[in-house]
């Protein structure tokens, strides 16, 4: 099952109904949302990282 998803996650389908198209938007959304949780306090320590580096040089 886990692989069926992880293949159809890049997969670019043809939708024909309208809720077809809301779970396949939502299903990339979802991705995106993740993608962000991740990625956000990863960027900020690597932001505040250089910040404490040119503090700890400066005393």
């Amino acid at each position: 099952m886990l692989g069926q998803f992880m293949a159809s996650v890049g997969e670019i389908r043809e939708v024909f109904t309208l809720v077809d198209f809301y779970q396949y938007i939502k299903g990339v959304e979802y991705l995106i949302c993740v993608a962000f949780f991740v990625g956000f306090p990863i960027f900020y320590r690597y932001l505040h990282k250089q910040d404490d580096s040119a503090a700890a040089d400066q005393h």
